[in-house]
């Protein structure tokens, strides 16, 4: 499996309010996706260069969560085969079977058994 992407991700109703917070540290707003599963959910790719050259990503996700949710976000070559080897691993789809199709990614959240979320997901290089 090919990892092409590995940050933190949080996921929360106020996300204009951790986006500040990350601003003031020094992080910015790289692309912003919207109409995520045809709802109203918002990612923001924020990003951070430290005076070494340093590149830091943070994904800010405002959807309807009842608490403010951290997982990691990882970006594969491969979904299926990234989704595959989680569901091995006892992994669960947390949108029971759905899967989220925007254009030019594929992605869904899965959980470990003991709690932790992995948003996997796979850029569609060829999306119109």
């Amino acid at each position: 499996m090919t990892i092409t992407a590995f940050n933190p991700c949080i996921i929360t109703k106020d996300a204009e309010s951790v986006i500040a917070l990350f601003e003031a540290l020094g992080f910015e707003r790289r692309h912003t996706k919207t109409g995520i599963n045809d709802e109203d959910i918002t990612s923001v790719r924020m990003r951070y260069t430290g005076e070494d050259g340093k590149v830091f990503h943070v994904d800010i996700t405002q959807a309807p969560v009842p608490k403010d949710i951290t997982a990691i976000r990882m970006n594969v070559r491969d979904f299926d085969e990234a989704y595959k080897m989680l569901e091995e691993k006892g992994f669960k789809n947390a949108q029971g079977e759905k899967i989220t199709h925007t254009g030019s990614s594929i992605a869904t959240m899965m959980v470990s058994p003991t709690g932790f979320a992995i948003n996997v997901g796979e850029h569609i290089r060829d999306h119109e």
